[in-house]
Protein backbone atom coordinates (compact mmCIF):
# COMPACT_ATOMS: atom_id res chain seq x y z
CA UNK A 1 0.00 0.00 0.00
CA UNK A 2 3.05 2.54 0.67
CA UNK A 3 4.33 1.84 -2.22
CA UNK A 4 1.40 2.71 -4.59
CA UNK A 5 1.38 5.67 -2.61
CA UNK A 6 4.92 6.47 -3.22
CA UNK A 7 4.33 5.53 -6.96
CA UNK A 8 1.51 7.28 -7.24
CA UNK A 9 3.16 10.82 -5.75
CA UNK A 10 6.19 10.51 -7.89
CA UNK A 11 3.95 10.81 -11.20
CA UNK A 12 3.60 14.33 -10.12
CA UNK A 13 6.99 15.08 -9.58
CA UNK A 14 8.82 16.87 -12.84
CA UNK A 15 11.64 14.93 -14.30
CA UNK A 16 10.74 11.30 -12.62
CA UNK A 17 9.45 9.15 -15.20
CA UNK A 18 7.97 5.68 -14.37
CA UNK A 19 9.14 3.12 -16.15
CA UNK A 20 6.02 2.76 -18.90
CA UNK A 21 7.78 6.13 -19.92
CA UNK A 22 8.15 6.00 -24.02
CA UNK A 23 11.64 7.51 -25.09
CA UNK A 24 12.49 8.67 -28.27
CA UNK A 25 15.90 8.61 -28.69
CA UNK A 26 17.43 5.62 -30.98
CA UNK A 27 19.82 2.86 -29.31
CA UNK A 28 22.64 4.30 -31.49
CA UNK A 29 22.12 7.74 -30.27
CA UNK A 30 21.92 7.06 -26.58
CA UNK A 31 25.25 4.78 -27.22
CA UNK A 32 26.50 7.99 -28.81
CA UNK A 33 25.12 10.60 -25.75
CA UNK A 34 26.55 8.25 -23.29
CA UNK A 35 30.01 7.63 -24.86
CA UNK A 36 30.26 11.82 -25.42
CA UNK A 37 29.27 11.72 -21.43
CA UNK A 38 32.29 9.11 -20.78
CA UNK A 39 34.93 10.58 -23.24
CA UNK A 40 36.37 13.87 -22.68
CA UNK A 41 39.55 16.01 -21.64
CA UNK A 42 40.44 12.63 -19.71
CA UNK A 43 41.65 10.69 -22.14
CA UNK A 44 44.96 13.87 -22.60
CA UNK A 45 45.89 12.87 -18.95
CA UNK A 46 46.31 8.86 -19.75
CA UNK A 47 49.12 8.56 -21.19
CA UNK A 48 50.84 10.43 -18.29
CA UNK A 49 49.15 7.97 -16.07
CA UNK A 50 50.93 4.90 -17.73
CA UNK A 51 53.77 7.03 -17.65
CA UNK A 52 54.00 6.80 -13.91
CA UNK A 53 52.57 3.13 -13.15
CA UNK A 54 53.20 1.14 -16.47
CA UNK A 55 51.73 -1.01 -19.43
CA UNK A 56 50.43 -3.86 -16.99
CA UNK A 57 49.55 -2.19 -13.82
CA UNK A 58 47.43 0.75 -16.51
CA UNK A 59 46.03 -2.29 -17.97
CA UNK A 60 44.75 -3.84 -14.87
CA UNK A 61 43.93 -0.60 -13.58
CA UNK A 62 41.79 0.42 -16.18
CA UNK A 63 40.04 -2.95 -16.69
CA UNK A 64 39.34 -3.21 -13.15
CA UNK A 65 37.50 0.64 -13.60
CA UNK A 66 35.87 -0.66 -16.54
CA UNK A 67 34.27 -3.89 -15.04
CA UNK A 68 33.03 -2.02 -11.78
CA UNK A 69 31.63 0.86 -13.61
CA UNK A 70 29.66 -1.49 -15.47
CA UNK A 71 28.37 -3.50 -12.30
CA UNK A 72 27.60 -0.10 -10.74
CA UNK A 73 25.05 0.40 -13.86
CA UNK A 74 23.65 -2.63 -13.59
CA UNK A 75 23.14 -1.75 -9.58
CA UNK A 76 21.27 1.63 -10.46
CA UNK A 77 19.25 0.00 -13.22
CA UNK A 78 18.26 -2.49 -10.83
CA UNK A 79 17.32 -0.49 -8.28
CA UNK A 80 15.40 2.16 -10.81
CA UNK A 81 13.46 -0.70 -12.41
CA UNK A 82 12.04 -1.96 -8.93
CA UNK A 83 10.71 1.08 -8.07
CA UNK A 84 10.18 2.75 -11.01
CA UNK A 85 12.39 6.24 -10.96
CA UNK A 86 14.55 7.14 -13.22
CA UNK A 87 16.29 10.30 -11.68
CA UNK A 88 19.46 9.64 -9.68
CA UNK A 89 18.48 12.13 -6.73
CA UNK A 90 14.87 10.36 -6.62
CA UNK A 91 16.60 7.09 -5.68
CA UNK A 92 18.82 8.63 -3.01
CA UNK A 93 15.15 9.77 -1.72
CA UNK A 94 13.35 6.16 -1.86
CA UNK A 95 16.31 4.68 -0.07
CA UNK A 96 17.12 7.50 2.82
CA UNK A 97 15.04 9.89 2.34
CA UNK A 98 16.03 13.62 2.03
CA UNK A 99 19.91 13.60 3.10
CA UNK A 100 20.05 10.78 0.29
CA UNK A 101 18.21 12.63 -2.52
CA UNK A 102 20.33 16.06 -1.22
CA UNK A 103 23.63 13.87 -1.13
CA UNK A 104 23.37 12.21 -4.50
CA UNK A 105 22.23 15.67 -5.79
CA UNK A 106 25.89 17.35 -4.33
CA UNK A 107 27.43 14.55 -5.94
CA UNK A 108 26.30 14.55 -8.81
CA UNK A 109 26.81 18.66 -9.26
CA UNK A 110 30.55 18.36 -7.74
CA UNK A 111 31.69 15.67 -10.32
CA UNK A 112 29.63 17.31 -13.60
CA UNK A 113 31.19 20.79 -12.46
CA UNK A 114 34.44 19.41 -12.18
CA UNK A 115 34.34 17.58 -15.51
CA UNK A 116 33.02 20.89 -17.16
CA UNK A 117 35.77 22.52 -15.78
CA UNK A 118 38.55 20.25 -16.99
CA UNK A 119 36.96 20.37 -20.43
CA UNK A 120 36.62 24.16 -20.72
CA UNK A 121 40.53 24.27 -19.05
CA UNK A 122 41.35 22.43 -22.52
CA UNK A 123 39.65 25.46 -24.15
CA UNK A 124 41.45 27.79 -22.28
CA UNK A 125 44.52 26.51 -22.50
CA UNK A 126 44.89 24.81 -26.27
CA UNK A 127 42.90 27.76 -28.43
CA UNK A 128 45.19 30.20 -27.83
CA UNK A 129 48.23 27.87 -29.12
CA UNK A 130 45.87 26.97 -32.43
CA UNK A 131 45.26 30.38 -33.28
CA UNK A 132 48.78 31.45 -32.46
CA UNK A 133 50.20 28.41 -34.56
CA UNK A 134 47.84 29.59 -37.62
CA UNK A 135 48.56 32.97 -37.51
CA UNK A 136 52.31 33.16 -36.90
CA UNK A 137 51.49 35.49 -34.21
CA UNK A 138 54.19 36.60 -31.84
CA UNK A 139 53.10 34.36 -28.57
CA UNK A 140 54.83 37.57 -26.45
CA UNK A 141 52.06 39.79 -28.00
CA UNK A 142 49.68 41.41 -26.06
CA UNK A 143 46.57 40.35 -28.63
CA UNK A 144 43.30 39.24 -26.57
CA UNK A 145 42.76 36.61 -29.28
CA UNK A 146 45.32 34.82 -27.66
CA UNK A 147 44.00 35.29 -24.41
CA UNK A 148 42.77 31.92 -23.20
CA UNK A 149 40.22 33.83 -20.53
CA UNK A 150 38.40 35.75 -23.40
CA UNK A 151 38.56 32.69 -25.40
CA UNK A 152 36.68 30.36 -23.02
CA UNK A 153 33.91 32.84 -22.14
CA UNK A 154 33.29 33.66 -26.00
CA UNK A 155 33.12 29.78 -26.81
CA UNK A 156 30.81 29.26 -23.52
CA UNK A 157 28.66 32.08 -24.95
CA UNK A 158 28.60 31.36 -28.77
CA UNK A 159 28.39 27.62 -28.41
CA UNK A 160 28.05 25.47 -25.05
CA UNK A 161 25.34 28.12 -23.97
CA UNK A 162 22.45 27.65 -27.13
CA UNK A 163 23.39 23.54 -27.13
CA UNK A 164 22.57 23.43 -23.18
CA UNK A 165 19.48 25.64 -23.06
CA UNK A 166 18.09 22.28 -25.38
CA UNK A 167 14.98 20.93 -23.74
CA UNK A 168 15.85 17.03 -24.11
CA UNK A 169 18.86 15.47 -24.16
CA UNK A 170 18.05 13.15 -26.50
CA UNK A 171 18.42 16.26 -28.84
CA UNK A 172 22.08 16.34 -28.60
CA UNK A 173 22.29 12.79 -30.15
CA UNK A 174 24.07 14.21 -33.06
CA UNK A 175 26.94 16.59 -31.88
CA UNK A 176 28.22 13.55 -29.52
CA UNK A 177 28.07 11.48 -32.65
CA UNK A 178 30.91 14.16 -34.11
CA UNK A 179 32.35 14.92 -30.89
CA UNK A 180 33.14 11.02 -30.40
CA UNK A 181 34.53 10.94 -34.34
CA UNK A 182 36.71 13.80 -32.97
CA UNK A 183 38.29 12.09 -30.91
CA UNK A 184 38.93 8.97 -33.14
CA UNK A 185 40.66 11.31 -35.31
CA UNK A 186 43.12 12.27 -31.78
CA UNK A 187 43.42 8.62 -31.55
CA UNK A 188 44.09 7.65 -35.56
CA UNK A 189 46.99 10.80 -34.85
CA UNK A 190 48.72 9.22 -31.92
CA UNK A 191 48.77 6.26 -33.15
CA UNK A 192 50.39 7.78 -36.33
CA UNK A 193 52.69 9.87 -34.38
CA UNK A 194 54.00 6.86 -32.82
CA UNK A 195 56.15 5.82 -35.68
CA UNK A 196 57.03 9.20 -36.95
CA UNK A 197 59.02 10.82 -33.50
CA UNK A 198 62.33 9.74 -33.47
CA UNK A 199 62.88 7.96 -30.11
CA UNK A 200 64.40 9.50 -27.90
CA UNK A 201 63.71 13.10 -28.81
CA UNK A 202 66.47 15.36 -27.54
CA UNK A 203 64.30 18.12 -28.29
CA UNK A 204 62.19 17.76 -25.02
CA UNK A 205 64.49 18.47 -21.92
CA UNK A 206 62.66 19.54 -18.24
CA UNK A 207 63.72 19.54 -14.22
CA UNK A 208 62.39 16.10 -12.51
CA UNK A 209 61.54 14.12 -15.73
CA UNK A 210 63.86 11.27 -16.80
CA UNK A 211 65.99 11.33 -19.60
CA UNK A 212 66.43 8.28 -20.46
CA UNK A 213 63.83 6.67 -22.26
CA UNK A 214 64.56 3.03 -21.23
CA UNK A 215 64.27 3.45 -17.49
CA UNK A 216 62.52 6.56 -17.23
CA UNK A 217 58.68 4.46 -16.15
CA UNK A 218 60.78 2.39 -13.67
CA UNK A 219 62.61 5.84 -11.68
CA UNK A 220 59.02 6.71 -11.67
CA UNK A 221 57.63 4.01 -10.17
CA UNK A 222 60.48 3.55 -7.26
CA UNK A 223 58.68 6.75 -6.17
CA UNK A 224 54.95 5.55 -6.01
CA UNK A 225 53.81 7.74 -3.33
CA UNK A 226 55.06 10.86 -4.58
CA UNK A 227 55.12 10.20 -8.23
CA UNK A 228 51.68 8.88 -8.88
CA UNK A 229 49.37 10.49 -6.48
CA UNK A 230 46.96 11.18 -9.17
CA UNK A 231 46.91 8.08 -11.25
CA UNK A 232 43.78 5.91 -9.86
CA UNK A 233 41.85 9.20 -9.56
CA UNK A 234 42.53 10.03 -13.37
CA UNK A 235 41.34 6.56 -14.30
CA UNK A 236 38.38 6.90 -11.97
CA UNK A 237 37.33 9.79 -13.47
CA UNK A 238 37.81 8.91 -17.11
CA UNK A 239 34.63 6.50 -16.51
CA UNK A 240 32.31 8.19 -14.83
CA UNK A 241 29.20 8.61 -16.66
CA UNK A 242 26.84 7.54 -13.93
CA UNK A 243 24.63 11.20 -13.80
CA UNK A 244 23.78 10.88 -17.17
CA UNK A 245 22.68 6.91 -17.46
CA UNK A 246 19.32 7.32 -16.08
CA UNK A 247 18.27 10.13 -17.75
CA UNK A 248 19.66 8.70 -21.43
CA UNK A 249 17.66 5.45 -19.84
CA UNK A 250 14.44 7.82 -19.45
CA UNK A 251 14.60 9.23 -23.25
CA UNK A 252 15.59 5.37 -24.78
CA UNK A 253 13.42 4.02 -27.39
CA UNK A 254 11.77 0.56 -26.02
CA UNK A 255 13.47 0.82 -22.53
CA UNK A 256 14.20 -1.90 -20.78
CA UNK A 257 16.77 -2.37 -18.04
CA UNK A 258 18.82 -5.35 -20.48
CA UNK A 259 18.62 -2.90 -23.29
CA UNK A 260 19.71 0.12 -21.20
CA UNK A 261 22.37 -2.35 -19.81
CA UNK A 262 23.59 -3.12 -23.26
CA UNK A 263 23.91 0.64 -24.15
CA UNK A 264 26.19 1.25 -20.97
CA UNK A 265 28.01 -1.71 -21.82
CA UNK A 266 29.09 -1.12 -25.06
CA UNK A 267 29.69 2.66 -24.18
CA UNK A 268 31.88 1.40 -21.74
CA UNK A 269 33.68 -0.72 -24.00
CA UNK A 270 34.35 1.23 -26.67
CA UNK A 271 35.65 4.31 -24.59
CA UNK A 272 37.60 1.56 -22.85
CA UNK A 273 39.62 0.86 -26.30
CA UNK A 274 40.12 4.17 -27.35
CA UNK A 275 41.82 4.95 -23.60
CA UNK A 276 43.98 2.25 -23.59
CA UNK A 277 45.16 2.36 -27.27
CA UNK A 278 45.68 6.32 -26.92
CA UNK A 279 47.59 6.20 -23.49
CA UNK A 280 49.74 3.33 -24.65
CA UNK A 281 50.62 4.52 -28.38
CA UNK A 282 51.12 7.95 -26.22
CA UNK A 283 53.41 6.33 -24.29
CA UNK A 284 55.55 4.57 -26.17
CA UNK A 285 55.97 7.91 -28.14
CA UNK A 286 57.20 9.89 -25.13
CA UNK A 287 57.83 7.73 -22.37
CA UNK A 288 59.09 8.86 -19.42
CA UNK A 289 59.15 12.44 -20.82
CA UNK A 290 55.06 12.40 -21.08
CA UNK A 291 53.51 15.72 -19.82
CA UNK A 292 50.36 15.63 -17.72
CA UNK A 293 49.04 17.00 -20.85
CA UNK A 294 49.62 15.06 -24.40
CA UNK A 295 49.13 17.53 -26.56
CA UNK A 296 51.75 19.73 -24.68
CA UNK A 297 54.18 16.93 -25.35
CA UNK A 298 54.19 17.01 -29.03
CA UNK A 299 54.29 20.88 -29.39
CA UNK A 300 57.70 20.19 -27.81
CA UNK A 301 58.75 18.93 -30.58
CA UNK A 302 56.58 21.32 -33.28
CA UNK A 303 54.17 23.41 -32.75
CA UNK A 304 53.30 24.47 -36.03
CA UNK A 305 52.87 21.02 -37.20
CA UNK A 306 49.99 20.93 -39.53
CA UNK A 307 48.25 17.31 -38.22
CA UNK A 308 48.95 18.61 -34.26
CA UNK A 309 47.58 21.41 -34.85
CA UNK A 310 44.07 20.04 -36.67
CA UNK A 311 44.30 17.35 -33.82
CA UNK A 312 44.30 20.35 -31.04
CA UNK A 313 40.87 21.56 -32.94
CA UNK A 314 39.33 18.19 -33.06
CA UNK A 315 39.74 18.05 -29.28
CA UNK A 316 38.57 21.44 -28.89
CA UNK A 317 35.36 20.61 -30.82
CA UNK A 318 34.94 17.26 -29.23
CA UNK A 319 35.45 18.39 -25.18
CA UNK A 320 33.43 21.81 -26.35
CA UNK A 321 30.59 19.37 -27.09
CA UNK A 322 30.51 17.48 -24.03
CA UNK A 323 30.27 20.48 -21.93
CA UNK A 324 26.25 20.29 -22.59
CA UNK A 325 25.72 16.56 -21.80
CA UNK A 326 27.72 17.15 -18.81
CA UNK A 327 25.40 20.24 -17.86
CA UNK A 328 22.24 18.35 -18.26
CA UNK A 329 22.53 15.92 -14.91
CA UNK A 330 23.80 19.37 -12.84
CA UNK A 331 20.68 21.26 -13.81
CA UNK A 332 18.44 18.22 -13.31
CA UNK A 333 19.99 17.51 -10.08
CA UNK A 334 19.25 21.05 -8.91
CA UNK A 335 15.94 21.09 -10.41
CA UNK A 336 15.55 17.60 -8.17
CA UNK A 337 17.17 19.50 -5.00
CA UNK A 338 15.21 22.76 -4.98
CA UNK A 339 12.15 22.26 -7.19
CA UNK A 340 11.20 19.10 -7.48
CA UNK A 341 7.19 20.26 -7.10
CA UNK A 342 7.34 22.54 -9.74
CA UNK A 343 7.20 22.16 -13.38
CA UNK A 344 8.82 22.62 -16.11
CA UNK A 345 9.83 26.60 -16.60
CA UNK A 346 11.89 27.81 -19.19
CA UNK A 347 12.80 30.96 -16.90
CA UNK A 348 14.30 28.65 -14.51
CA UNK A 349 16.02 25.78 -17.00
CA UNK A 350 17.58 29.06 -18.93
CA UNK A 351 18.89 30.89 -15.74
CA UNK A 352 20.35 27.56 -14.09
CA UNK A 353 22.37 27.25 -17.43
CA UNK A 354 23.67 30.12 -17.17
CA UNK A 355 24.19 30.52 -13.60
CA UNK A 356 26.43 27.08 -14.01
CA UNK A 357 28.17 28.50 -17.55
CA UNK A 358 29.43 31.51 -15.51
CA UNK A 359 30.30 29.76 -12.49
CA UNK A 360 32.39 27.49 -14.37
CA UNK A 361 33.94 30.04 -16.27
CA UNK A 362 35.19 31.51 -13.05
CA UNK A 363 36.77 28.38 -11.51
CA UNK A 364 38.27 27.52 -15.13
CA UNK A 365 39.81 31.00 -15.02
CA UNK A 366 41.38 30.82 -11.36
CA UNK A 367 42.14 26.74 -11.72
CA UNK A 368 46.28 26.34 -11.07
CA UNK A 369 46.17 23.20 -13.56
CA UNK A 370 44.24 20.42 -15.01
CA UNK A 371 45.43 17.72 -13.35
CA UNK A 372 44.52 19.05 -9.79
CA UNK A 373 40.83 19.02 -11.18
CA UNK A 374 41.06 15.11 -12.43
CA UNK A 375 42.59 14.43 -8.77
CA UNK A 376 40.41 16.36 -6.01
CA UNK A 377 37.24 15.53 -8.24
CA UNK A 378 38.20 11.76 -9.03
CA UNK A 379 38.93 11.03 -5.18
CA UNK A 380 36.10 12.58 -3.95
CA UNK A 381 32.50 12.51 -6.23
CA UNK A 382 33.69 9.89 -8.12
CA UNK A 383 33.67 7.05 -5.71
CA UNK A 384 30.37 8.29 -4.48
CA UNK A 385 28.96 7.98 -7.70
CA UNK A 386 30.80 4.93 -8.70
CA UNK A 387 30.90 2.99 -5.53
CA UNK A 388 28.92 3.89 -2.81
CA UNK A 389 26.20 5.34 -3.91
CA UNK A 390 24.47 2.40 -6.31
CA UNK A 391 25.49 -0.07 -3.77
CA UNK A 392 23.99 1.55 -0.67
CA UNK A 393 21.02 2.48 -2.79
CA UNK A 394 20.56 -1.13 -3.98
CA UNK A 395 20.77 -2.73 -0.65
CA UNK A 396 17.89 -0.18 0.60
CA UNK A 397 15.48 -0.62 -2.23
CA UNK A 398 15.57 -4.24 -3.16
CA UNK A 399 12.75 -5.75 -0.42
CA UNK A 400 14.68 -8.26 2.18
CA UNK A 401 11.75 -10.56 0.77
CA UNK A 402 13.45 -10.39 -2.59
CA UNK A 403 17.06 -10.43 -1.39
CA UNK A 404 17.97 -10.98 1.85
CA UNK A 405 21.07 -9.29 3.36
CA UNK A 406 23.19 -12.55 3.80
CA UNK A 407 22.47 -12.98 0.05
CA UNK A 408 25.03 -13.09 -2.54
CA UNK A 409 24.16 -9.79 -4.59
CA UNK A 410 23.23 -7.73 -1.31
CA UNK A 411 27.07 -8.80 0.44
CA UNK A 412 28.58 -7.94 -2.86
CA UNK A 413 27.01 -4.56 -3.33
CA UNK A 414 28.15 -4.32 0.73
CA UNK A 415 31.62 -5.06 -0.30
CA UNK A 416 31.14 -2.90 -3.22
CA UNK A 417 30.39 0.23 -0.87
CA UNK A 418 33.50 -0.62 0.92
CA UNK A 419 35.62 -0.40 -2.17
CA UNK A 420 34.49 2.77 -2.93
CA UNK A 421 35.23 4.27 0.61
CA UNK A 422 38.75 2.88 1.08
CA UNK A 423 39.36 3.86 -2.87
CA UNK A 424 38.50 7.40 -1.71
CA UNK A 425 40.88 7.53 1.58
CA UNK A 426 43.55 6.16 -0.52
CA UNK A 427 43.29 8.71 -3.36
CA UNK A 428 43.09 11.48 -0.92
CA UNK A 429 45.78 10.51 1.64
CA UNK A 430 48.10 10.31 -1.93
CA UNK A 431 47.13 13.97 -3.30
CA UNK A 432 47.55 15.28 0.41
CA UNK A 433 50.95 13.81 0.18
CA UNK A 434 51.81 15.40 -3.07
CA UNK A 435 50.44 18.60 -1.89
CA UNK A 436 52.62 18.75 1.21
CA UNK A 437 55.61 17.77 -0.28
CA UNK A 438 55.03 20.10 -3.19
CA UNK A 439 55.48 17.29 -6.28
CA UNK A 440 52.49 18.28 -7.38
CA UNK A 441 53.78 22.21 -8.75
CA UNK A 442 56.83 20.14 -9.96
CA UNK A 443 54.98 17.31 -12.10
CA UNK A 444 51.89 19.11 -12.84
CA UNK A 445 53.08 22.12 -15.13
CA UNK A 446 52.81 22.62 -18.65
Amino acid sequence: CCFLTFSELLENIPNVKPVGFEGKTSFGMSVFNLGNAIMGSGILGLAYAMANTGILLFLFLLTVVAVLSCYSIHLLLKSSGIVGIRAYEQLGYRAFGTPGKMAAGIAITLQNIGAMSSYLYIVKSEFPLVIQAFSRADPTADLWYLNGNYLVVMVSIGVILPLALMKQLGYLGYTSGFSLSCMVFFLSAVIYKKFQIPCPFEEFSAANHTVSVVYGNTGRLRAFPLQTAYTIPILAFAFVCHPEVLPIYTELRNPTQRRMQHVSNLSILVMYTMYFLAALFGYLTFYGKTETELLHTYSRIDPYDTLILCVRLAVLTAVTLTVPIVLFPVRRALNQMFFASKSFNWLRHVAIAVTLLSFINMLVIFAPNILGIFGVIGATSAPCLIFIFPAIFYIRIVPKEQEPMHSIPKILAACFAGLGVAFMIMSLSFIIIDWTTGSSNSGGGH
